[in-house]
């Protein structure tokens, strides 16, 4: 278990800002999330399909993305099904909108 150092100043909306784009930090997982919101959801080939990326970099871009919780993947047989968690990107949304400006 890893402790968490508290530094004063930092809150909890900071870490989870920080998490949510530090996810988004890549390109190819923002084109990512951009492809799984417009298309609902997607099985790993049909994402590797529309990115000039190889398979094995994109499964660890999902990989990425899912640690952050911005995108869920189910079993359906032997494929992984991937779609956007709405939860997390409402999350994103409000974390950004409470910036200052």
């Amino acid at each position: 278990m890893t402790t968490r150092t508290r530094i004063p100043g930092i809150t909890a909306s900071d870490r989870a800002l920080a998490r949510l784009a530090k996810a988004l930090a890549h390109p190819a997982r923002a084109a990512i999330v951009r492809m799984l919101l417009q298309r609902g959801e997607c099985v790993c080939g049909t994402i590797v399909g529309g990115l000039p990326l190889a398979q094995a970099t994109v499964s660890q871009h999902l990989k990425a993305l899912k640690q952050a919780g911005l995108v869920r993947g189910s079993v359906d047989g032997p494929r992984v099904c991937y779609c956007v968690n709405p939860e997390a990107v409402r999350r994103l949304g409000e974390l950004l909108d409470a910036l200052p400006l």
